[in-house]
């Protein structure tokens, strides 16, 4: 089944412990649908300024996600530069550029308004909020949203979280959000807003799932080699929803599943800068690493 998704296709400039690599291709957009592109089919709603080079919309083409959505204007595309210290988790921004994405207001192309599901990347609420007024009774809608939006809007994001199905955040995120320094206790006035189930990301420790009902915690792979943790997140959430669709099963021990391909696609996407790493990755190795997460998490009951 085909997924929607909404968000942001950009420049990255990011400087990290372990190297450095300048106006490379980045966007929450990008990694999610180049992650999810290995499981289902993409249809990518964004806009990129005339300086975007052909080659990455090729790029993007090879890996099969429709490009019908993606917007060229006058101007300059969005551009972030950041840098990351030895705590990975966390990135200080030293540059945002917003060019054509200031203006950017999503309009969703007739063939992809019956999108079975649908993910609204890191964009304003209001506009979130406008994507799912054009489109038809999707199966499953989720989103994700950053501090940003917490902090300036959190009314037109309590009003997008009704109309919800699963809602994706990181942990300090989730505590800034809910006012709770408890992710259990987070998780339970997040929930109690409208999703029907909530992933909390908790960067190298892995992510937390609750619905109200049980919990679920996936652990991050350990990897010898980490370089750039830029779109960890997307990539994470693009592997979520990609293996969804793919098996249109929604039942809780399939997002179970879910979740870990999630993790096995943001473990590959650290060990390069941009894309290198998704670009160039099999379903064999995909499908090795998922084996690999069951077997670094199995034990046998007493």
């Amino acid at each position: 089944m085909s997924i929607l998704v909404v968000g942001s296709v950009a420049f990255d400039s990011v400087e990290t412990p372990f190297g450095k690599a300048d106006d490379v291709l980045g966007g929450s957009a990008t990694y999610f649908s180049t992650s999810a592109s290995y499981f289902t089919d993409v249809r990518l709603v964004a806009v990129i300024g005339e300086d975007f080079p052909d080659i990455h919309v090729a790029q993007l083409k090879e890996k099969g996600i429709d490009l019908a959505g993606l917007k060229k204007v006058p101007g300059k595309t969005f551009r972030w530069k950041g840098r990351y210290d030895y705590d990975l988790n966390q990135a200080h921004t030293l540059e945002t550029h917003l060019n054509v994405f200031s203006s950017f207001n999503p309009e969703i192309p007739e063939s992809y308004k019956d999108s079975p599901f649908v993910f609204l990347a890191n964009i304003d609420p209001e506009l979130q909020m406008k994507v799912l007024e054009q489109v038809k009774r999707p199966r499953l809608v989720a989103c994700d949203t950053m501090n940003f939006w917490i902090e300036g809007k959190p009314d037109a994001l309590k009003k997008l979280l009704k109309n919800v199905d699963l809602f994706v955040i990181n942990e300090g995120e989730a505590r800034e959000f809910s006012g709770q320094a408890s992710l259990v206790k987070a998780a339970k006035y997040i929930l109690n807003g409208g999703p029907k189930t909530l992933i909390i990301k908790r960067g190298e420790y892995g992510a937390l799932m609750f619905n109200g009902k049980s919990m679920f915690s996936a652990p991050a792979y350990p990897l010898e080699d980490i370089f750039d943790p830029t779109g960890a997140g997307d990539t994470f959430a693009g592997g979520l929803m990609g293996y969804l669709a793919n098996t249109g099963d929604l039942s809780e021990e399939n997002i179970r599943k879910a979740i870990v391909f999630g993790s096995v696609m943001a473990s590959f996407n650290v060990e390069a800068f941009s894309l290198e790493r998704l670009n160039v990755l099999t379903l064999e190795e995909i499908r090795g690493r998922f084996s690999e997460f069951k077997r670094l998490t199995h034990f046998e009951d007493i």
